[in-house]
């Protein structure tokens, strides 16, 4: 079978891939997206962020919980929830999002080929689809395959009752209470959905903090959220063995000897990088344990033509900037040099309920760095839009240098918090102080005065109400 040539091949066709894609098209390249699954979009669109958080604004709206506060806790805008209610507005979304995919690839002249890829050797792909296998040939190749959950021989996936969080809309019904093991970004925001519908909700977690990356005030008051919504954690405990009973319950054995029971359990101890079928050693790679390929700051891999992007080189595993990372390996590829941007200004958004989204140091990091700091604090409620909302709880925290007044971090929790930290990214990213905030006029009534308050209050704790000249 002859192999078809391509400047570049990406496989995967997730944010990073799809960015990648688009941005070497725009070089007047010739690319190709393969993809494993029959439609485009990857786990994000697929399984993952975009099902996610469609299934939390769902929650949002049937159970009333934005306006609780303001029409009595008996709010709802529907009675009986069901499994069926959240996944019908997730496949709508998802069924766009396909389509929007879709039309760009399409747009930008990128062909798309579905099926399994595997290297042969450093440069060629062999690609089994469900029509037919093929060949493909190209300089340079873009590794962009995602990730999936991770797996335990202790934990024995029915895609039932026991589930990981690819399989979450899979569940029959909404459990009566319901099992998280694993207290990170998706096991929280999993965590959050079923307890504001009413389900009892247990998180095990080893490590003795949840959301240990993020600024630990702001993490408490998630966890006061948690506990009000009846959500019982257990932390430092390690699960030993996950038990299906005659009666259709499964029960968690900790290693502490505890015995947690519920009607169904989320599995949610990180994702490995979905590498296994690449036969990576063919092109003169390896992965680490949890699947992840190691990659320089410009994506590249030790192998030059080759970059990884997305989820699968790890840390941040975030879709926003996986896309960034697509693009700037896009430029790389092809020795545009000029392609870059600065991690420390990368805003992260966290949709546990309520929101939690942050940018720069925490006050953790900045102690540890010897870094005189001062914090700034305004309240929801302090707001005319946040008593509007009914959003008495969110807060917004700014931390600043004390002696240059730069702006250092910005730390948010409450509805909105991922829309409202783009303000303090922009400041922070073209060098601004908390001056900016006091100087500025912000709509009224919105969120974005909060920034106003928090810059007045830091600056109160100076004893300096003054602007600087």
């Amino acid at each position: 079978m002859n192999a078809v040539k391509y400047d570049l091949a990406i496989i995967g066709s997730g944010p990073s891939g799809q960015r990648a894609a688009v941005a070497a098209s725009k070089m007047k390249k010739r690319v190709v997206v393969i993809e494993a699954r029959s439609v485009v979009g990857g786990v994000c669109v697929n399984t993952g962020t975009i099902p996610s958080k469609t299934m939390r604004e769902a929650v949002l709206h049937l159970s009333g919980y934005n306006y609780k506060s303001v029409y009595g806790m008996n709010y709802r805008v529907k009675e009986r929830i069901t499994m069926a209610d959240l996944a019908f507005r997730v496949q709508s979304v998802v069924k766009t999002e396909v389509d929007v995919t879709e039309a760009q690839l399409s747009r930008n002249g990128i062909d798309v080929v579905h099926g399994i890829a595997h290297f042969t050797d450093p440069n060629t792909l062999r690609v089994e689809g469900p029509t037919g296998d093929a060949t493909i040939e190209s300089e340079r190749i873009i590794i962009a395959v995602g990730t999936k959950p991770a797996s335990s021989s202790k934990v024995p996936i029915n895609g039932r009752t026991i589930v990981n969080s690819d399989q979450v809309l899979d569940l029959p019904v909404l459990p009566r209470t319901l099992i998280v093991v694993g207290g990170g970004v998706i096991g929280v925001e999993y965590a959050c959905m079923f307890a504001i519908l009413g389900v009892r909700v247990t998180i095990i977690e080893k490590r003795p903090k949840l959301l240990e990356f993020a600024d630990q005030e702001i993490v408490e008051s998630l966890s006061y959220h948690l506990r009000d919504s009846r959500v019982t954690m257990r932390l430092g405990e390690e699960v030993s063995t996950v038990e299906e009973m005659p009666d259709g319950s499964v029960v968690a054995n900790l290693e502490s000897k505890k015995r947690v029971s519920g009607d169904a359990l989320l599995y949610a101890i990180g994702r490995q990088g979905a590498v296994d079928e690449l036969n990576l050693a063919a092109a003169g790679l390896e992965s680490d344990s949890r699947g992840r390929i190691p990659v320089d700051e410009h994506y590249q891999t030790k192998v030059p033509h080759i970059f990884a992007v997305g989820d699968v080189v790890g840390f941040p595993a975030l879709a926003s900037v996986s896309m960034e990372q697509g693009r700037i390996a896009a430029h790389r590829a092809f020795d545009d040099t000029a392609a870059a941007s600065n991690p420390s200004f990368y805003p992260y958004g966290i949709y546990t309920i309520p929101e939690i989204s942050f940018i720069g140091k925490t006050e953790e990091q900045l102690t540890d760095e010897d870094v005189p700091y001062e914090v700034g604090m305004a309240y929801y409620r302090e707001t005319a839009r946040g008593q509007i909302r009914g959003d008495t709880t969110g807060r917004l925290k700014l931390i600043f240098h004390r002696d240059t007044r730069k702006v250092l971090g910005v730390h948010i929790i409450g509805e909105g918090a991922s829309e409202l930290v783009h303000i303090g990214q922009a400041v922070m990213t073209l060098g601004g102080t908390v001056d900016y905030f006091v100087e500025t006029v912000f709509n009224y009534p919105t969120l974005a005065e909060c920034y106003k308050v928090a810059a007045f209050n830091g600056l109160g704790r100076l004893g300096k109400y003054q602007v600087q000249a």
